[in-house]
């Protein structure tokens, strides 16, 4: 297969699953390295095809995905509250979408986080607590924001609720 019939592929693998597909799943179903994986995703990205890569791999953003309500919030924790914090936003209907901390040398660093569920809350907090890896917001003393993601305005409300009764997020007092 040649380099533009991969691409096709890539893009009908992404569109027929159902959650992030690795680079490295899509490079043994095409026979190539990850490295030309990545690569021609990057390409896909150029050419206009709104490929997100989160922490467990990409997703094919769907254009007709239904309406939903989002919010970014301010939040401040230390890490042994990290996994409170990500359990409370799936517990109470929300995903987390990025996280974003401001650096004084880079300006505003973001990353996805795509958390959905408390089996990806894990999986995230795993991935944390390998060697040498660190959460973004220990930049900024425990202080981040967050995109929070809900079916609706009053799910949305709820988790910001909790948050906030759970002393996560930063106000004025601190």
């Amino acid at each position: 297969m040649n380099a533009a019939e991969r691409r096709i592929k890539i893009t009908h693998l992404l569109a027929q699953s159902d959650g992030p597909v690795s680079a490295t799943a899509l490079a043994a179903q095409c026979g190539v390295s990850r490295q030309i994986i990545v690569g021609d995703v990057a390409l896909l990205r150029a050419g206009g095809l709104a490929v997100l890569a989160t922490p467990r791999g990409y997703i094919l953003e769907n254009p007709a995905a239904p309406v939903y309500a989002e919010r970014r919030v301010v939040c401040h924790h230390g890490d042994e509250r990290l996994r409170e914090e990500l359990y409370t936003v799936v517990d109470l209907g929300g995903a987390l979408i990025d996280v974003t901390v401001e650096h004084p040398v880079y300006g505003q660093i973001c990353a996805p986080l795509h958390i959905f569920s408390r089996f990806d809350a894990d999986a995230f907090c795993k991935k944390i607590q390998n060697p040498g890896t660190r959460p973004l917001c220990d930049l900024t003393g425990g202080i981040h924001l967050h995109t929070l993601r809900a079916a609706d305005e009053a799910t949305l409300s709820r988790v910001v609720r909790g948050l906030k009764d759970g002393g996560f997020l930063l106000t004025e007092e601190r």
